[in-house]
């Protein structure tokens, strides 16, 4: 018996709890720890997994794997883990600081991955109404620490592939906790993104962060033409193909994208022409 009341069974591919709801019967939650193709990140998975159900307990409603990892063309080199911890309600002070401090130990335990998992999270209340109102979300993410935000319609396009393409590793599927949203919405969220970036987004300039926006804007441009989405890798040799006048600064973004903990890096010579491409495809986005 766990500390929070719940048994666990194991087998080789799935995980059951049985959740022992007061006043009535043990009821029983299915899913999938699936394992991926990498020892080291189901090593990673599981971790925080267990970590996370010791310091949030029964506030921790369900944990959620996407991205790149679920969709396919994972890099294990450059690729980021993408997760989603859907809770009860809002953390408190307490959960937060034991939460700032499993991914300190995390990072500093795995220094491969230090800089490459993002966690957001979010209470399912928050998840039923980014819509319309802004919640308080914890994230963790690649290039930003461990810190408490505001989260709402702007982060449309994470709980869409969370619902379209996300593995639950914990709790009930992603659709039970989000609700609908649809293809339309999710191709103009991308749009409006792309207007971001090249309006009001200020663009970073060291190289990797260049890397992202100009492979980020591929993305963007593919879905606007297709209709879908796809790994940043395939949207950017789609783009060289449609783009050839920028199919060199595209291939550099992929190589850069390769080399992102290089420090020897002038990285301000490269940052005008990606502040021209971010702007020329924002235009093509928007005409």
């Amino acid at each position: 018996m766990l500390p929070n009341g719940r048994d666990t069974v194991h087998t080789a591919q799935t995980r059951i709890i049985y959740v022992t709801k007061r006043n009535g019967p043990k009821s029983k939650y299915t899913w999938a720890m699936q394992e991926t193709a990498y020892p080291d990140i189901n090593e990673i998975l599981d971790s925080l997994l267990s970590q996370m159900r010791h310091i949030l307990r029964e506030r921790l409603v369900g944990l959620y794997l996407y991205g790149s990892l679920t969709t396919g063309d994972f890099d294990f080199v450059t690729s980021d883990i993408d997760l989603l911890a859907a809770t009860l309600c809002d953390l408190n002070d307490t959960e937060l600081e034991e939460l700032r401090k499993m991914h300190r130990d995390l990072a500093r335990d795995n220094k491969a991955w230090e800089d490459r998992i993002e966690v957001a999270y979010l209470s399912v209340t928050g998840l039923r109404t980014f819509r319309v109102q802004s919640n308080n979300m914890a994230v963790i993410s690649p290039g930003e620490p461990f810190h408490v935000k505001e989260a709402g319609e702007d982060w449309l396009m994470n709980w869409y592939m969370v619902r379209e393409r996300g593995v639950a590793l914990f709790g009930p599927p992603p659709k039970a906790i989000i609700d609908p949203i649809t293809h339309a919405e999710f191709v103009q969220a991308v749009r409006d993104h792309a207007a971001a970036w090249g309006g009001g987004i200020e663009l970073r300039p060291r190289r990797n962060e260049q890397a992202y926006a100009i492979l980020t804007m591929c993305r963007a441009l593919y879905t606007h033409k297709n209709g879908e989405q796809v790994s940043k890798r395939q949207a950017a040799l789609w783009t060289q193909e449609e783009l050839p006048e920028w199919s060199r600064l595209i291939q550099s973004a992929l190589e850069w994208r390769q080399a992102w903990r290089e420090e020897q890096v002038d990285h301000t010579a490269t940052y005008p022409e990606t502040v021209r491409f971010v702007n020329f495809m924002r235009d093509q986005i928007l005409a």
